[in-house]
């Protein structure tokens, strides 16, 4: 359901076409806290900014999404959620989007290779992997090989994506051969078989089994060191609210942003 004052879409984007129809629906109500109103600039911006992010950011960006609109009263904030693949390929499809976010300089190419990006990306925040497991990890998960436990239901990211991609670098770095029960579009996904008890386990981000609270447990691997992605923002080439998105990627790379985002388990470049 809509908020009464102030709607806010939030999509989740499973491949192109759905990035391209969906940007425009599926309106939801988000939560979260918002942060000092001392970033950002005092630049005069209006209207609805557009912003396409990696399905790890939601909690983090909704709120700064929020955080946005209260420093820059007639804006309105839109975000369409999911993996960063997928989004890349709605952008270059025509999907009207004025920023990107993308959970990888690899899903960040896609774009700036199509030449869709207003100057060069910059990298705001790393995120690193982690085990997510039942609460009470009842597996007694401690490492990476235990995943390969016979009997065990093991959920990863899509290769395609990026914490699917970092998951089979930390795999190779620890020598593990893991045949998954499933593979999810993103992180979120992932995520949500667990919370379900659909799955024993999922490799996913840490600021992901952080944003679970006690929905899951989280195992740290020294294998994820092996996989930190870095996370590239940039304003979109066509974008329909330039103004409003070079102040909008302003805020999330001010103090107040990064703070938002270390909070949520992300480290600083």
């Amino acid at each position: 359901m809509c908020r009464t004052r102030r709607i806010r879409r939030s999509l989740r984007a499973s491949g192109a076409g759905a990035a391209l129809l969906l940007a425009l629906s599926a309106c939801s109500s988000s939560t979260g806290s918002g942060v000092g109103s001392d970033s950002a600039g005092s630049a005069e911006v209006s209207g609805q900014v557009t912003v396409f992010a990696a399905a790890s950011l939601k909690e983090s960006f909704t709120t700064l999404g929020e955080t946005f609109e209260k420093q820059h009263p007639g804006t309105e904030v839109t975000f369409n959620f999911g993996g960063s693949d997928a989004l890349a390929a709605g952008i270059t499809s025509g999907a009207p989007a004025d920023v990107f976010a993308s959970a990888s300089p690899k899903t960040m190419a896609i774009v700036t290779d199509a030449d869709a990006t207003a100057g060069e990306p910059s990298t705001f925040v790393r995120n690193q992997l982690e085990i997510a497991t039942l609460p009470g990890n009842p597996a007694g998960i401690s490492t990476l090989k235990d995943l390969i436990a016979s009997g065990l239901k093991v959920v990863l990211c899509d290769k395609a994506v990026p914490c699917g991609a970092a998951a089979q670098k930390a795999l190779e770095a620890g020598g593990v051969e893991l045949t998954p029960a499933s593979y999810e579009q993103d992180v979120k996904a992932a995520l949500t078989k667990v919370e379900l008890k659909e799955a024993d386990a999922a490799v996913v981000y840490r600021t992901d089994v952080k944003a679970a609270g006690d929905k899951v447990a989280g195992v740290d691997f020294p294998e994820a060191a092996e996989a930190v992605n870095d996370y590239p923002i940039a304003v979109l080439e066509d974008a329909p609210n330039a103004g409003a998105a070079k102040a909008f990627v302003e805020l999330v790379k001010s103090g107040d942003g990064q703070r938002v985002l270390t909070d949520a388990g992300f480290s600083t470049p």
